[in-house]
């Protein structure tokens, strides 16, 4: 069986959610019921395209029933968006968590490498977050084309606050406007999405030195490989 990761699990014969006298308090059955749906749809769009599927998949892999789930989404659209911003969250968290678990006055180039191994790791081991991510969503409508433009966004912000303050400690590194950062995301975007798209997510952390070493030429005027 391929491994999906964790963002890809199944509830099909999972029980459901207890009821009556041993039911589980309302706000607790209906954090269990969404995320059981943000795993569904993360596990039934990889499996199938996001243009395939149908609510009646996700409630059914998610075991849980069709009121329940139009009590927390309008549509299969609004529980496709709410699934990749809840994966693409857990995947900043990831590497937010790393880089701050550093010692105090790591080196930039080490927090930047941390970052990096972090992020790729985390697609490595979520396969199929990842092709719904870089796969479906480019193709999914005008609303996950202006999420993944606020994707790169973020990322390129990312960018610029850790540039800012390597700045502090390397004043000889360039100044690059905001583009720069926006460029670098989005470089990084295509060499992932070409893997994924290719079922190579296995393959991603191999990138690491390359995205670390694009990186420290724009961010750092450094030679490749130095």
């Amino acid at each position: 069986m391929v491994q999906e990761g964790s963002l890809a699990r199944r509830h099909n014969d999972a029980p459901g959610l207890p009821r009556g006298r041993s039911s589980l308090p309302a706000d607790e059955v209906r954090a269990k019921q969404r995320e059981r749906l943000l795993h569904a749809t993360v596990a039934a769009v990889a499996a199938a395209g996001y243009h395939n599927i149908t609510v009646a998949d996700i409630v059914r892999g998610a075991r849980v029933s069709k009121a329940a789930f139009y009590a927390h989404f309008r549509d299969k659209e609004d529980c496709f968006l709410a699934t990749t911003a809840y994966g693409g969250n857990l995947m900043v968290d990831a590497i937010v968590g790393a880089t701050r678990s550093l010692p105090a006055g790591a080196p930039a180039a080490e927090i930047l490498r941390v970052a990096c191994r972090t992020f790729l790791r985390f697609l490595a081991d979520e396969p199929a977050f990842a092709r719904v991510f870089y796969v479906d969503m480019p193709t999914a409508g005008a609303g996950a084309v202006d999420r993944l433009d606020a994707a790169q966004h973020r990322f390129a912000e990312l960018n610029r606050t850790w540039h800012r303050h390597a700045l502090s400690r390397h004043p000889d590194w360039p100044t690059v406007p905001y583009d720069a950062y926006l460029a670098l995301a989005g470089a990084t975007t295509e060499l992932v999405s070409v893997r994924v798209r290719h079922d190579r997510a296995a393959e991603l952390p191999a990138l690491e030195d390359t995205l670390v070493a694009l990186h420290l030429a724009v961010l750092a005027g450094r030679t490749w490989g130095a």
